[in-house]
């Protein structure tokens, strides 16, 4: 009788991308893409669609951008948020903490490191298969509600991660109770269709990516191609390389950088109600 495969067991530390980069050392072939492209710089740049959220935020709620984010919906899945209640100065706070993190050394961002069966926390892809192709990226994965919170993994170095991190969640729930809402409404569903759904008691996380020079970028990505696995997700990009993309029919699209917006992502919990008017949901990728 032929017997099963012994099970593939995560090692319990793994080697950062920046410590490769630092150690100078050769791309590892289970980063490389073999039978695709990689990191493809070259796409066209397209304007995703830009929704006022002070103009949603209200019970004179405008009809124009509401349709705005109706379109948004059913022609992208994603679209930029302006107008959120959070300032440019705080946003590039709470970039600038994540780059001083991952600048402090090795030995520091240990004390944070994920376990081996686990996301939360600090370190790189989980290695669920031999085959696996990995992320060129490093991250930091928290839970953000304040009932589930791990504070071993949040970081008390640099002094004012928690303290951004905090405000941060707080001003995030505020802008997801807007939005969901708005996206009912736009939608001529009951407001609360969303919220009583994903909002209220749903999870809360955040990851923080950072991609390290790679010396062969064609062959590598720093977020291989996926769609989300949430509502909605936040993200905040950097002010100035333009990293991500998202597809549509077929074709790669880069997302253009408006560094005071927070780009939102439908992902497929929301799947079954959107679908009734969008043809399919986004998916992207970092390169």
């Amino acid at each position: 009788m032929a017997e099963s495969a012994p099970a593939f067991k995560t090692p319990m530390v793994q080697k950062s991308v920046q410590e490769l980069v630092l150690n100078g050392e050769e791309l590892p072939e289970k980063y490389i893409h073999k039978d695709r492209e990689g990191g493809d710089l070259d796409v066209p740049l397209v304007e995703i669609p830009v929704v006022n959220l002070g103009l949603l935020s209200s019970l004179s709620t405008s009809k124009e951008e509401l349709q705005k984010l109706r379109s948004a919906l059913s022609t992208w899945g994603c679209f930029q948020v302006i107008n959120h209640g959070m300032t440019p100065s705080f946003l590039d706070e709470v970039r600038d903490v994540t780059k001083q993190f991952f600048a402090l050394p090795m030995e520091e961002k240990r004390k944070y490191s994920r376990e081996a069966d686990d996301i939360e926390g600090y370190g790189n892809d989980m290695i669920l298969s031999e085959k696996q192709i990995l992320d060129w990226t490093d991250r930091l994965y928290i839970t953000l509600n304040p009932e589930q919170r791990r504070l071993k993994f949040w970081p008390e170095n640099p002094k004012a991660f928690r303290d951004i991190l905090n405000d941060y969640t707080i001003k995030l729930s505020m802008v997801t109770e807007v939005i969901l809402t708005a996206m009912a409404r736009s939608l001529d569903l009951e407001d609360n269709c969303f919220l009583d759904q994903y909002g209220k008691e749903a999870t809360m996380t955040a990851r923080f990516n950072y991609y390290p020079k790679c010396p062969r970028p064609d062959l590598v990505l720093g977020v291989k191609e996926h769609a989300d696995a949430s509502a909605i997700t936040f993200l905040l990009q950097d002010k100035e390389v333009e990293g991500l993309q998202f597809q549509k029919d077929n074709q790669w699209f880069k997302v253009p950088i408006i560094p005071e917006a927070l780009l939102i992502n439908v992902g497929d919990q929301a799947e079954v109600t959107i679908t009734e008017i969008a043809s399919y949901l986004p998916c992207s990728r970092v390169v």
